[in-house]
């Protein structure tokens, strides 16, 4: 008798499925396993990107959409970062190949005790783009769950984000250059 129970159970079991559902998100928190988040889920701004804006080292507080109309480049860098500062020439090239078309702005992120350092640093590397530190949103929101730098965003000329790069090589310049140069192609 108790062979004859276990039969339609076992049926039971196959027809439903005894597979595991995959994960959901609840609410505006990533997927996540075993309640570690999932690397490169891009977490949601804290504020609108238009809003997302940066103090320049004279005081002046811009935003992401003071620029529509033109490319922006915001660069996350430091003073201590080698690839920082193999990517900075390169920078002022692109701001020289297109001029009046797009804006580089370089965001220190290298913190209070990197802070002092930044003058002399942008005497020796003859530094021609502006210089600012990064609201906490808009460095969440380019950063993601990766702190390392450079971390590069382009925007394009209405303000929408159309790439994040992290690092600086030979294939990162290219990487960067055919960005810039679809953007001019479509603008």
């Amino acid at each position: 008798m108790r062979k004859l129970l276990l039969i339609p159970a076992v049926f039971s079991l196959i027809f439903t499925g005894c597979g595991s559902a995959p994960p959901v998100s609840v609410g505006n928190r990533p997927v996540s396993v075993n309640d570690r988040p999932v690397k490169g889920v891009q977490p949601q701004p804290l504020k609108p990107i238009p809003e997302m804006s940066w103090t320049t080292f004279d005081g002046t507080v811009q935003k992401i959409k003071d620029f529509r109309g033109k490319i922006l480049i915001l660069d996350f860098w430091a003073t201590y970062c080698k690839p920082c500062i193999e990517e900075i020439p390169h920078l002022m090239e692109l701001q020289k190949r297109y001029p009046g078309r797009i804006e580089i702005v370089g965001l220190h992120v290298g913190g209070e005790e990197d802070r002092p350092k930044v003058p002399e640093f942008v005497r020796r590397l003859n530094i021609t783009y502006q210089l600012a530190t990064p609201e906490d949103a808009l460095t969440a929101y380019v950063f993601g769950d990766d702190t390392q730098i450079p971390q590069t965003a382009i925007f394009d000329s209405s303000g929408r984000t159309v790439k994040k790069i992290v690092g600086f090589d030979d294939k990162i310049r290219q990487e960067l250059d055919t960005a810039i140069a679809g953007l001019m192609a479509n603008q």
